[in-house]
């Protein structure tokens, strides 16, 4: 069973049947079966229930009713609410990011997407091990009703705290080799696209539609939870590295943005930014906001960005279509899925790296002959001649290349 909460004094919010759509969605993905969904407004949060001990009264009646094994709030709840809560209801009682680490152990894959989910649900069960607590063995799979005692519980502590330092740890060094090897795309001259987006928003379908990859799809949230990266030929020849990145949440909880650095600091590196929008989403205004809220917790709302509307091929409505254009200004209409105008985003992409390139006609010694393969791979080759006095090439290359190859004393402008 669901409960919905909206805060009157919110009135920049959601509201709360968009609210209630959207805690369903998350339920659904995590494997759920939905009896109800209740609907509720609070003037504000109660320090013993949230909602008011009457409301959780009320709330029990019905999950007793629907004999429902667990009730899901919307918000996030303290430890203190989540127990009394659930001495009331008399139920399994979990918040919204309990629901969220949930997703996110199940579609973690790779080793580092694991490490962060643990060391998020760590953090979040740290500060819940008091009273009654939770006991360790349970993290991955929600909250448990009775504790072990006070003794154990302090052993759970020094367990959970010297775990979640061995955590930081793995990740700080990941973060280490990551940074090596994006020092050495830079140092190659390779820029980065990072598709940021809300989550469900076709991501990874548009990763898959451009390089031919084959990220997991699916139509559900947070299908995407490691980050993917793959080399990419624009039309005039230059190489890209594009990164798909997990998606983002309204009110996504600042820890778990803190836990996912890992991942998210792809965003932060990039140096641009596709933001990919569902087209055919009523909320599509609001999920553009949400994500431009992450992208200013994580110091990356500056940065350079090309708005993609994704699935117009879901809007029926074409006149929607142009309305959707105006109100994103510079934005690309595309399909993931049916690939419709794809090479206008390539093309936006190339216009935005256009300065990074500069052609050349070059003679260079038949000793760097090695070159050629690089020629080809990072830059367009134009024109060719194998000749006497050395080797002849027409070519455009990255602006960084081009001036370390001119920087070679043997390698002559024609």
């Amino acid at each position: 069973m669901l409960v919905t909460i909206k805060l009157k004094h919110e009135k920049d919010g959601w509201a709360v049947e968009d609210m209630a759509e959207e805690l369903e969605e998350l339920a659904v993905t995590c494997g759920a079966s939905i009896l109800d969904n209740i609907a509720c407004a609070i003037e504000k949060p109660t320090p013993n229930f949230f909602i008011g001990r009457g409301k959780a009264q009320e709330i029990s009646f019905l999950a007793q009713e629907l004999e429902a094994d667990t009730v899901i709030f919307s918000r996030d709840l303290s430890g203190t609410q989540q127990r009394n809560l659930e001495e009331v209801i008399g139920k399994k009682t979990i918040d919204r990011t309990q629901l969220i680490l949930d997703i996110f152990a199940r579609h973690a894959r790779s080793p580092v997407g694991k490490m962060q989910v643990e060391l998020a649900q760590l953090e979040y069960l740290l500060p819940r091990l008091i009273g009654k607590g939770l006991i360790l063995s349970r993290t991955g799979g929600g909250i448990g009703t009775s504790g072990p005692g006070e003794q154990r519980l302090e052993i759970d502590r020094r367990r959970i705290r010297k775990k979640i330092d061995k955590l930081r740890s793995d990740l700080d060094s990941y973060s280490t080799h990551r940074d090596t090897a994006r020092k050495k795309r830079k140092d190659n001259a390779l820029p980065q696209v990072a598709f940021v987006g809300y989550t469900n928003a076709g991501k990874s379908t548009l990763l898959n539609a451009l390089t031919g990859s084959s990220q997991v799809v699916a139509d559900s949230l947070f299908t995407t939870l490691d980050t993917l990266s793959k080399n990419l030929e624009l039309p005039n020849g230059e190489h890209v590295i594009l990164c798909d990145t997990v998606g983002f949440l309204d009110n996504l909880p600042h820890h778990l943005v803190e836990s996912f650095k890992a991942t998210l600091e792809e965003v932060t590196q990039a140096d641009l930014l596709v933001h990919v929008l569902d087209a055919s989403h009523p909320k599509i205004h609001e999920h553009s906001r949400s994500v431009f809220e992450v992208l200013k917790q994580l110091g990356a709302d500056e940065k350079p960005v090309i708005t993609a509307l994704n699935k117009i091929d879901a809007v029926e409505d074409k006149g929607a279509v142009e309305i959707l254009r105006n109100g994103f200004q510079e934005a690309v209409l595309i399909s993931a899925k049916t690939k419709e105008n794809l090479d206008l985003l390539l093309g936006r992409i190339e216009q935005s790296f256009a300065a990074r390139m500069r052609y050349l006609e070059i003679v260079i010694p038949h000793s760097h002959i090695g070159l050629i393969d690089l020629f080809y791979r990072e830059g367009k080759v134009r024109q060719i001649d194998y000749l006497q006095q050395g080797i002849e090439v027409k070519l455009t290359l990255p602006v960084i290349l081009a001036e370390k190859l001119l920087s070679d004393k043997k390698v002559k402008l024609l």
